[in-house]
């Protein structure tokens, strides 16, 4: 088997430390990657911490992975040697239900094997992209277009889907009022994406101190939660709001914003439940509803549209030596707008 170098984490509170893992040379349908650039995201650190259940350790985290085909397996149709490619946040699925039939891979019945803190195929923990190589099915492989250098598109295998994916499926576009809620990793890239689609895009963050990095990728306006005047003077306003933040949101005042038929999606995961009073939906028919990220055929799509628009994520480089200090940075929210990995330095 091919070994690769990784930084890992090796229990909940310690820092993470290089190490060696193994990756299977390529089966009959699988490409072995050369990793260029993985995107950090807070979801690497939610789940190396413990956060979010338990933890085989080490683990190896990173599910925004570009890089180069260097091997591929006597079947392989999809991909060649040199190919440039991507992989996000998970790496098979049943294949045969109905979800995974319709392209919606991320919500197979069976639950999706994830990039990384899930068991493989092969009975063997998955491990990420906080390393030099990784082996994974042509299937569940994404082609990065040539108009999109592979440090920025990185973080597109998951800050871009996961609004890319809201934003089309309730029809973000012309004539469309969407507000961003949230201004990070996901957020600056929901602002480029709706402004790309046509629609009229506001921001809303909790101090106005991003204003004018959200009006440069794309935002009309701009708006702060913390003061108490915008939920009044915006009731009614979105046919879209698209929630990418962790922290907990008054939810009825969030929904109040909405308007006839509007849509109110969470993207991210605040710690604790959210409630709300049923009259904030019915009274103008609006609605409540969730997203995770995007299937294959989607997630190809989001690509191919942000090379065609030219939109990448805003990135700072770093070397592999300052992945614990960017961590605590992401946590800090000490980041515009997104730390990748360059893996030359594992």
């Amino acid at each position: 088997m091919p070994t690769a170098r990784a930084y890992a984490a090796p229990s909940a509170t310690e820092p993470l430390v290089p190490t060696t893992i193994e990756r299977r040379e390529p089966g009959p349908h699988e490409v072995l990657i050369a990793i260029k650039f993985a995107g950090i995201c807070h979801s690497d650190i939610h789940t190396a911490r413990g956060e979010w259940g338990a933890i085989s350790y080490p683990i190896v985290t990173g599910h925004e992975i570009a890089g180069v085909v260097e091997a591929v397996g006597s079947e392989v149709t999809k991909y060649a040697v040199g190919d440039r490619v991507g992989v996000g946040c998970y790496v098979d699925s049943c294949r045969k239900c109905v979800n995974c039939l319709a392209g919606e891979e991320q919500y197979c019945l069976e639950g999706e094997i994830g990039t990384y803190n899930a068991i493989g195929r092969d009975g063997k923990p998955t491990a990420g992209g906080y390393s030099t190589h990784i082996t994974v099915e042509e299937d569940y492989v994404l082609r990065i277009p040539d108009g999109l250098d592979l440090d920025v598109a990185a973080p597109l295998l998951c800050a871009g889907i996961t609004l890319y994916s809201p934003l089309k499926t309730w029809e973000a576009g012309p004539g469309k009022q969407v507000a961003i809620v949230g201004m990070g990793g996901l957020g600056h890239m929901g602002v480029k994406i709706a402004h790309a689609l046509g629609a009229e895009v506001s921001v809303i963050s909790q101090s106005l101190k991003k204003q004018d990095d959200a009006f440069r990728l794309g935002a009309d306006h701009y708006y702060a939660s913390s003061d108490e005047s915008t939920f009044e003077d915006l009731k009614g306003r979105f046919d879209l709001i698209v929630s990418t933040v962790s922290s907990d949101l008054d939810l009825d005042a969030y929904l109040g914003l909405l308007a006839l038929d509007g849509t109110f999606v969470a993207a991210g995961l605040p710690e604790n439940p959210m409630s709300f009073g049923p009259g904030s939906l019915v009274g103008f028919r609006r609605r409540l509803a969730g997203t995770k990220n995007g299937g294959i055929r989607q997630t190809q799509e989001m690509l191919d549209f942000c090379a065609e628009h030219g939109l990448g994520a805003e990135i700072e480089v770093i070397p592999a030596e300052k992945i614990n200090e960017a961590w605590e940075r992401v946590v800090a929210s000490d980041v515009r707008y997104r730390f990748v990995i360059d893996t030359s330095t594992l």
